[in-house]
C-alpha cells in the first residue's frame, strides 16, 4: 500500500466487520503455532479497544496472517490488488482484510479510514511492497491515516518469514522460526495549528524513523535476520 497522494473526496466502500478479521485471526494464530514456531513479544502495547493503526516492515508472502495472528485483535490489513483476486481474494475479504482497487490507493484509505472510526484495528505496510524490511522508506499512506483518524501508530517488525537467497513469494518452510515484536506507540509532535498536508508530511519524518529503529531493535533482540536482498531477484 503507497498511498502516495491523499485520497480525495468521496464515499468508502462499506467496511468489513470486525466479527471478520476476528475469526480470521483465530486461523492465523493456530495455524502459524503449528505450522511454524512462532515467538511473540509486545503484545501489551496493542489497545485493548479502540482504533489503532498496526504499521511494520515486509520481507515475505506470509507477514499479513503472521502479523494477524500475533495479534491480541483482529487485524484489517491493506494488501495489493492481485491478493484481491479469484478464490484467494473472496476467502481474504471475507477475513476482514482491504484489498486495494486504485492506483493510489485512495478508495482502501478510505474505508480503512472508516474502520477507524468504528475502533477497529487497521495494519499496513507502509513500504509499499516486500523487500528487505529494514523500513528506510516509506510511502504516506499511514501518515495520513495518524493524522485523519488521531489513532495511535503501533509499530511492528515481523522476523524470519524470508531468508536470505529466498524469493518474495517464497512460502516458508514447516517450523520455520519466525518472530514479532510489538512495540509502544510511536510519540508524534504535531502542531495543530499547521495544516493537514503539513501535518501528514511531518508525520511521515517521525513515523519512518520510528519504524526502522523498532524493527532493527528486534533484529538485535531476537537474534533473527533480516534478508540482504529484495527477494525480488530470486527466480
Amino acid at each position: 500500500m503507497s498511498g502516495r497522494e491523499a485520497p480525495a473526496e468521496g464515499a468508502a466502500r462499506k467496511p468489513p466487520s470486525r466479527f471478520q478479521a476476528g475469526w480470521a485471526r483465530w486461523v492465523a494464530a493456530f495455524a502459524e503455532h503449528v505450522y511454524a514456531s512462532t515467538k511473540v513479544v509486545g503484545r501489551e502495547h496493542v489497545p485493548r479497544s479502540g482504533p489503532a493503526i498496526l504499521a511494520g516492515n515486509h520481507t515475505g508472502l506470509v507477514d499479513g496472517p503472521v502479523v494477524l495472528g500475533a495479534s491480541p485483535r483482529g487485524v484489517h490489513f491493506i494488501m495489493k490488488p492481485s491478493l484481491g483476486r479469484g478464490l484467494g481474494g473472496l476467502i481474504l475479504r471475507a477475513a476482514g482484510q482491504v484489498a486495494l482497487a486504485d492506483a493510489g490507493g485512495h478508495e482502501a484509505l478510505r474505508t480503512c479510514l472508516a474502520l477507524l472510526e468504528r475502533g477497529q484495528v487497521v495494519g499496513i505496510f507502509p513500504e509499499g511492497t516486500r523487500g528487505d524490511g529494514r523500513m528506510l522508506r516509506i510511502h504516506p499512506g499511514v501518515a495520513w491515516l495518524a493524522v485523519n483518524s488521531g489513532a495511535p501508530v503501533i509499530p511492528f517488525a515481523c522476523l524470519g518469514t524470508r531468508h536470505q537467497g529466498e524469493g518474495a513469494s517464497h512460502f516458508p518452510p514447516p517450523r520455520r522460526r519466525i518472530h514479532v515484536s510489538f512495540g509502544p506507540a510511536l510519540r508524534l509532535e504535531l502542531d495543530p495549528a499547521a495544516a493537514r498536508r503539513q501535518r501528514i508530511a511531518a508525520a511521515i519524518e517521525q513515523i519512518g524513523p520510528g519504524l526502522a529503529a523498532h524493527v532493527a531493535a528486534a533484529v538485535a533482540a531476537s537474534g533473527v535476520a533480516l534478508p540482504r536482498d529484495t527477494g525480488r531477484e530470486t527466480k
